[in-house]
This record gives C-alpha cells, sequence and structure tokens, in this order.
C-alpha cells in the first residue's frame, strides 16, 4: 500500500499521456509469442543435435509453464492489492490507497480505485463537520431561549408580550436552522438558496448585540453551576453609519457571520474589553461593509490565510480574559462560508489593536433586461 491521497475529489492525469506501451493484450499477446519461439528454437536444436524429441517438448513445457507464471502473477498480484483496500473501505478505512506504478489496464483501475478512496473519505469528513457546524448553530437559539424561560419561571421577567416574543423569535430561528440542515447537505452541489432582501441594517445589527449579550448571559448562568465560566465582561458596541443604512443581503446568513465573529472576538478580548461592530455603506448601492474589531491579541500575519479554515482554533494556546473558552474551531469556517454564498468577501484587515475582520457584501444583481 502507498501513501495517502493525492487530491480529493480530482482525476489525476496519466503520467503517460493515456497511452499505455504495456497493456495487458501487449503482454498476452508477447506470451504467445515468446512460447511460440521458445518451441521453435528448441525444435531447431533438437533437429541438429539429434536430441530426442521427447526432452525437447518438455523443456519446452516447462519454460511456457514458468514465462506463464511470472505473466499471471504480475496480473493477480494488483489484484489482491485492490481486493484488500475495496475491503478496507467498505469497513470505513479510507486511508488505504493501491500503488499506481503500473502503465496498462490495471494501473487505470487503481487510480480508479483510489480517487473513488479519496471521494469517500471527502465525504465522510464532509458529514462530520457538518454534524459538528449544525451542533455548533444550534446551541446559539437554544441558549437564548433557554435563558428567556429561565427568567419567566425564577420570577426575574414576567410573561408579558414582549418577553414572549424574544422566545417565539429564538424559536423561529431555531426552526430555521433545522431547516438548513437541507441546505447545508446541497452545500457541494452550489444549490443552497438564499433569501436575499432589503433590510435597515441599524435595527438588525442591534438585535443581533441584544440577543449575543442574552446568549453570554445564559451561558453563565448555566455554566456556573458546573463550576466553569463563560465571558460576560466584554461590552459589545454598535456603529452603523449613516443611521439610515440599508443593505441587501440574507439576514439569517448574516446573522450567522455577525454572531459567530462577535462570539469570537469576545472570547480573545481582555477583561472587561470592548468589541465594536461597525457598517459602512459599500462602494455599490446596497452594498455593505461590515468590521468586527476586538482589543486582544490580534492574529500574527502568518496566520491570516488560516483562520478561516475548519477546527482551526489559531495559534494561541489559552483564551484571553476569565471564563473565556476555546471554542470550536468552527466559528469562522461558518462566517466565510454565509459570506461565500452571498459572493462577498471575508478576511483579517490590518489594525493597531487587537484583531480586526471586514466584510464586503456585494448590493442586489442588476435586474436583466
Amino acid at each position: 500500500m502507498s501513501g495517502g491521497p493525492a487530491g480529493r475529489g480530482q482525476r489525476r492525469k496519466q503520467p503517460w499521456g493515456g497511452v499505455r506501451p504495456f497493456s495487458i493484450k501487449t503482454k498476452l499477446g508477447a506470451l504467445v509469442v515468446v512460447s511460440v519461439l521458445i518451441t521453435t528454437g528448441l525444435s531447431v536444436i533438437a533437429v541438429h543435435t539429434k536430441t530426442e524429441l521427447r526432452f525437447i517438448t518438455v523443456f519446452s513445457m516447462i519454460a511456457t509453464l514458468l514465462i506463464t507464471q511470472f505473466v499471471a502473477h504480475s496480473l493477480t498480484a494488483p489484484l489482491d492489492d485492490m481486493n484488500a483496500v475495496a475491503r478496507s473501505i467498505s469497513h470505513g478505512d479510507y486511508t488505504r490507497r493501491v500503488r499506481e506504478s503500473r502503465r496498462d489496464e490495471l494501473g487505470d483501475l487503481a487510480q480508479t480505485i483510489n480517487v473513488m478512496a479519496d471521494e469517500l473519505e471527502a465525504q465522510d469528513s464532509q458529514r462530520k463537520e457538518l454534524v459538528a457546524n449544525v451542533s455548533h448553530e444550534l446551541r446559539t437559539p437554544i441558549a437564548g431561549l433557554r435563558a428567556v424561560l429561565e427568567n419567566i419561571v425564577d420570577g426575574v421577567t414576567r410573561a408579558d408580550p414582549e418577553t414572549m416574543r424574544t422566545a417565539l423569535k429564538q424559536t423561529e430561528r431555531l426552526g430555521r436552522l433545522v431547516e438548513t440542515l437541507l441546505d447545508l447537505s446541497r452545500l457541494d452541489n452550489g444549490v443552497v438558496p438564499l433569501r436575499k432582501r432589503r433590510f435597515e441594517v441599524w435595527p438588525y445589527l442591534s438585535g443581533v448585540l441584544k440577543e449575543a449579550n442574552m446568549v453570554a448571559s445564559a451561558r453563565a448562568s448555566m455554566a456556573s453551576g458546573s463550576g466553569s465560566h463563560t465571558r460576560t465582561d466584554v461590552h459589545l458596541h454598535l456603529d452603523v453609519s449613516p443611521p439610515e443604512l440599508v443593505a441587501h443581503a440574507d439576514p439569517e446568513r448574516i446573522h450567522q457571520v455577525v454572531a459567530n465573529l462577535i462570539d469570537n472576538a469576545v472570547k480573545h478580548s481582555p477583561p472587561h474589553g470592548r468589541v465594536t461592530v461597525r457598517a459602512r455603506e459599500g462602494a455599490e448601492p446596497e452594498s455593505l461593509e461590515l468590521e468586527v474589531l476586538d482589543e486582544g491579541p490580534g492574529i500574527p500575519r502568518t496566520e491570516w490565510h488560516r483562520v478561516f479554515e475548519r477546527f482551526n482554533r489559531g495559534s494561541v494556546n489559552r483564551p484571553h480574559g476569565p471564563g473565556s473558552d476555546g471554542g470550536t474551531g468552527l466559528g469562522l469556517a461558518i462566517a466565510r462560508w454565509a459570506v461565500d454564498l452571498h459572493g462577498g468577501r471575508i478576511g483579517v484587515a490590518e489594525s493597531e489593536r487587537g484583531c480586526r475582520i471586514l466584510i464586503t457584501l456585494p448590493g442586489p444583481s442588476p435586474t436583466p433586461r
């Protein structure tokens, strides 16, 4: 067996440009020709040396069987190798590969099996990441809904219409996130729908920040009983200019982006730090530029290209500030996925202090005439 995949989901080109100088048909033909030549040569030798024909026949049969055995072994050994790899794949082990040193039909088959193993391994990894992504996203509305209900049960707040509307909003968001399971399953096919609409940025982001504060308080109350802590000391600040700024995007997806960026910024903020969400008008009509800034240690430039990779938790060994946790390393990957769906850009930008994530969302596409 040889090493790992050479490129997932991509068929590798044959190094000989598709021409098979040593195909199985050629080898079998050569076997017949060599067998005939051996028999003919030994017959000629028998005539000139007056050797008995029976000895020549025996020698000819032995030589032909040895050559046939050699050719047969060269054809069946790769099949045994492929059978072992296929058996491993059927048991869920996608790490084994078939050697691809041959330049015949069996080499093509080995290459096809390896490509299939690459694709199955990638799909298995995507399935696991999907479960992790959905679990990560479902925590937020569940924590918010639990906070509202616990406050009502404990008598901290009354079950007035405003409080119940907040609970209803969290329930609706939970339902929408469950519906995104189907969207995420179609992500690889590029058919994830976007429900873009025009909305006012200030009240929208204000609601996102309010929900982030509520979720932080809920997590703090849930963690206190287990002896762990979460961040409640970081101040969230909203800066929208002009106040009547509007954007055209999918609010649910943008909520994923902002919520995950805030969560990541809070975790890496110093004690009693400040996280700023800034919104400005983009270059195009109804386009939007969003920034999320914190006052933490920032991200080294050498790590900028890895920030949005799945399960990447950065080079900082411990989160900053009391009560922060390391997270799952999925928040920024989810944010990049949502921005990419809009055809926008997200990345780390220069900042005098802390980390600054810049998001650019395009405006509505022009209506074709």
